[in-house]
């Protein structure tokens, strides 16, 4: 495996698979194509590889942390001697067809090489802080920073939209990693076939307008409850109220907000019903004379999930109400007032809270990131077409595990398309 992180202006590579997408999908894809004997790019956005799952807690049904997984799938990705990895790098443009794509890609400078230790003396000497957009902006880094703890590559980086290049963090590196001159370059990869694993994004709960995200400090979403229940997250895995750092002892979660709604994303995001019933576990076990409210439309635990969802409906201080948020205010001392209709008694419900989650849905990173040459749908999943195959929710919202046997499936008919 060769990490890229310096590249020559105007290089140019040729491989069988190109990788779009370094998370749990891309890497699925990455390495099982490569063990098999092919040439693969794999390019991530980020300036590290894993993508969301990096930002779990826990995975359910099991509640065993990500990073067991994530770090097989890296020690495999070690082995591979023809795959090239790009971090920090964004696909531009694709041109061609099957068996001879283009695609276009710019790589962003990291500032930072692979001399780099991760021993953070420069960031100690850093004076210029920045939100922690890995903790949804719950707290700080430095502008230059490692992304997370469990980080691969262990690089540090550095932010060049807050970076005022006051140079301190070169005087203090004994090891020649930092170039505060380093440019943007333009890389070219042909490719016989591209896997699409781009992922998602949480859905802007900013739009929900109803639901009080951005207005009131105890409204936040499921992947912020995910790092505030992380050990490496902005409270070291203590579950607290944002306005006051208080342990919250009633708290709520509205389902679908954003899913299933017409204004929003028409579509089930799929995994939001039992994530929430994750973070009812984390809550319960954290706080263990907590309350745990969900308003929900259906509850929809498939399959082998269905145990799990027994394990949640079965502790009498977690309540489904099945009923819609409709409206939620703010209450005294920072509580939260959610309103809403309980649809089997037909009565309405207002409820005072003190932590209100909104199990925020899915939307596909492409919705809002085109890339130039692929085809999508109305929702902005990538469209598979001959040579360009969509795995993981690139192509539909969809959880770890079937994510993984989607990428897997990926490879099989890329290799296909390779072969020819």
């Amino acid at each position: 495996m060769l990490f890229c992180l310096e590249l020559k202006r105007g290089i140019s590579m040729n491989v069988d698979i190109l990788v779009i997408g370094g998370g749990i999908s891309g890497l699925t894809a990455a390495v099982e194509a490569a063990e098999t004997g092919y040439s693969v790019a794999l390019v991530e956005k980020n300036p590290y590889l894993g993508g969301r799952v990096t930002q779990l807690t826990k995975y359910f049904p099991k509640m065993c942390p990500p990073y067991c997984g994530l770090e097989i799938f890296l020690k495999r990705l070690k082995n591979c001697e023809n795959l090239q990895v790009i971090t920090n790098a964004k696909v531009k443009k694709v041109e061609g067809v099957a068996g001879n794509f283009n695609v276009f890609v710019e790589v962003r400078p990291r500032f930072v090489n692979e001399n780099c230790t991760a021993c953070g003396e420069c960031e100690k000497v850093c004076p210029v802080e920045r939100p922690n957009d890995f903790d949804f902006g719950m707290d700080k880094t430095k502008a230059i920073y490692l992304p997370h703890d469990m980080a691969f590559p262990p690089i540090y980086v550095i932010d060049p939209d807050v970076c005022n290049k006051c140079g301190e963090c070169v005087k203090v590196c004994k090891y020649d990693a930092i170039n505060l001159d380093e440019q943007p370059q333009e890389l070219t990869i042909n490719a016989k076939v591209i896997i699409v694993a781009t992922g998602w994004n949480p859905y802007d709960a900013t739009k929900l307008e109803t639901l009080g995200f951005g207005k009131y400090p105890n409204v936040i979403t499921n992947m912020m409850m995910e790092r505030l229940a992380s050990p490496s997250g902005p409270t070291k895995g203590k579950i607290v109220r944002p306005s006051d750092g208080k342990e919250p002892k009633i708290v709520a979660f509205a389902q679908c907000a954003g899913s299933r709604d017409e204004n929003h994303l028409p579509y089930c995001s799929a995994v939001c019903c039992l994530a929430t019933m994750k973070h009812a576990l984390y809550v319960r076990e954290q706080i263990p004379d907590s309350k745990v409210y969900i308003f929900y439309i259906d509850r929809r635990a498939y399959g082998r999930y269905e145990d799990f969802f027994q394990k949640v409906d079965q502790d009498e201080n977690i309540v489904f109400i099945r009923g819609k948020v409709a409206k939620v205010e703010e209450g005294e001392n920072g509580n939260v007032i959610v309103h809403a209709e309980d649809t089997e008694t037909g009565k309405k419900v207002q409820m005072e809270v003190e932590l209100l989650v909104l199990a925020t849905g899915m939307q596909p990173t492409t919705a809002v990131e085109k890339i130039e040459g692929l085809e999508y749908d109305d929702y902005g999943f990538v469209v598979e077409k001959e040579g360009i195959i969509p795995c993981g929710v690139a192509r539909m919202p969809a959880d770890v595990a079937s994510s993984n046997r989607d990428a897997t499936g990926a490879v099989i008919r890329a290799i296909q398309v390779v072969r020819g």
